[in-house]
């Protein structure tokens, strides 16, 4: 078997040089100031980027910690993430493979029985003819299309890694915001119980002071009122709990009991703080983002991805050219294909040069160039919507401590006044109404403060994630890398 046309053809095929038509990439300007937002609302950022901290060291709360761990190990968006990104890495595979020479082997036979009418030899006869060799096929890539079609599914590739990595990061603060929900609706349930308690015990004493003669119907009515209420709350966060719990059974793949580490006692006090603390968060710079979110450096990827396509839409306006060549061994007897004298090769290169398409060609161009022009809104966009989240995010986290104290003061100022209320209507100085007006005033104030504190929690949550952080589980694996 004579192999050398073949191999003339492989090797011609692998060193005929290639240009690229898909315009040089210029990353876009940054559409955001150069640092963040300044004013009463915001404090000096210092520290080394938020990214870094790995979220264990961000969520210190062990049950926390286990949830999210859960939650990274069966939540089914996630594994959906995963799986993308293994589709577009086989999709670039694909892509890739197109810049070489395909290598195939064949074998065939045939026999055939011919008619004497159609015989050279007037004679009806029977022929065989049996081949076996290689083939090959290429495209000479002259003019950079198959290349650009292969970056394309590159980016694309890396783009998708960087959504995985995003879907990774959102998992990590869903569940993170969940928790914290269903910690903080805990307690507003613990808490309605315990004043609907205390409305009850009112309404006792009012019942009994009216048959005294002390109290009047509408006292007892007032009192009544405030116990529907609370009881109209309880029924409401024992369903907001539940439905919490659901969400976080969701999240983690998983019934949220299993879920839970043994030993582990979540359920929130009624007074305090009942919700973990969370660590302090370094901002960094703006021009970190660029780096550490995951939505941007998808954005860019897919702005790359689309100015690779203009170069493959560039190279449809050139001559395609292909190579396909054989080589092997073919006789009329099977026992004959490897005799000397039986082989044979064959080289076969072809050339199309696009005429008339009806304007195909440059619609594609165009569409191309359209695409890219698209990626670079979306690539500002994502910046843009970035440093705006983040900007929220230390606003909130320096205004949110004023609010939260100034709620604390509220609280305990309202207890004082539920306290000289009850003195002042015991005593006969003041109506039920007036301590029914501060037992109010408490629980509101009180359910208020619960709420604060879950939206503190939440804001940091949201600026952790904002500045990219949630990729790693502690900082010593960014270290390491």
């Amino acid at each position: 078997m004579n192999l050398k046309p073949l191999m003339t053809a492989v090797t011609l095929a692998m060193v005929l040089p290639a240009c690229s038509l898909a315009p040089s990439y210029r990353q876009p300007a940054t559409p955001v100031a150069d640092q963040w937002p300044q004013g009463e609302a915001y404090t000096a950022q210092t520290g080394a980027p938020a990214a870094d901290l790995g979220w264990r060291e961000f969520f210190p709360d062990q049950t926390l910690q286990y949830l999210i761990a859960v939650a990274l190990e069966h939540n089914r968006d996630l594994r959906v993430a995963t799986l993308t990104v293994d589709a577009y890495r086989a999709q670039y595979r694909i892509e890739r493979a197109q810049q070489f020479p395909s290598l195939d082997a064949y074998g065939d036979g045939v026999r055939q029985r011919l008619p004497a009418d159609l015989s050279q030899t007037g004679v009806a006869d029977i022929a065989s003819q049996y081949s076996v060799g290689l083939t090959t096929s290429w495209e000479v890539d002259l003019f950079g299309r198959v290349r650009s079609l292969r970056d394309q599914a590159l980016e694309q590739y890396l783009a998708t890694a960087e959504a995985q990595r995003g879907v990774h990061i959102s998992l990590v603060a869903e569940v993170a915001d969940a928790y914290l929900t269903w910690q903080t609706d805990r307690a507003l349930l613990d808490l309605t119980r315990g004043t609907l308690e205390t409305y009850r015990q009112s309404l006792d004493l009012v019942e009994q002071s009216q048959q005294a003669g002390v109290a009047s119907a509408l006292d007892v009515r007032q009192a009544r009122t405030a116990v529907d209420n609370a009881r109209a709350q309880l029924a409401r966060y024992t369903r907001l709990v539940a439905n919490d719990s659901n969400a976080l059974q969701l999240l983690t793949g998983s019934p949220l009991r299993d879920s839970m580490p043994a030993g582990t006692d979540a359920m929130p006090t009624a007074s305090g703080t009942i919700l973990p603390l969370l660590a302090e968060l370094p901002a960094g710079l703006p021009s970190e983002l660029l780096q550490r979110r995951p939505d941007i450096r998808a954005a860019e990827h897919r702005l790359i991805a689309a100015n690779a396509n203009i170069g493959a839409a560039r190279a449809a306006f050139f001559p395609n050219i292909r190579l396909t060549a054989a080589a092997g061994s073919a006789s009329s007897e099977m026992g004959g294909l490897f005799d000397a004298g039986s082989g044979s090769w064959s080289f076969m290169p072809q050339i199309s040069l696009p005429i008339f398409h009806a304007g195909k060609l440059r619609a594609n161009l165009d569409y191309a160039q359209i695409q890219k022009d698209i990626r670079v809104a979306e690539y500002e966009q994502s910046i843009q919507r970035a440093f705006r989240e983040v900007a929220d995010g230390l606003a909130a986290r320096s205004t949110f401590g004023q609010q939260l104290e100034a709620q604390q003061d509220l609280v305990r100022n309202t207890q004082e006044y539920v306290s000289l209320a009850d003195e002042r209507y015991q005593a006969g100085v003041d109506n039920y109404l007036v301590l029914l007006d501060a037992q109010r005033l408490l629980f509101g104030a009180q359910q208020q403060l619960l709420q604060d504190q879950l939206a503190q929690r939440r804001s940091a949550i949201q600026l952790y994630k904002a500045l990219g952080g949630g990729w790693q589980s502690a900082s010593a694996e960014v270290s390491a890398r």
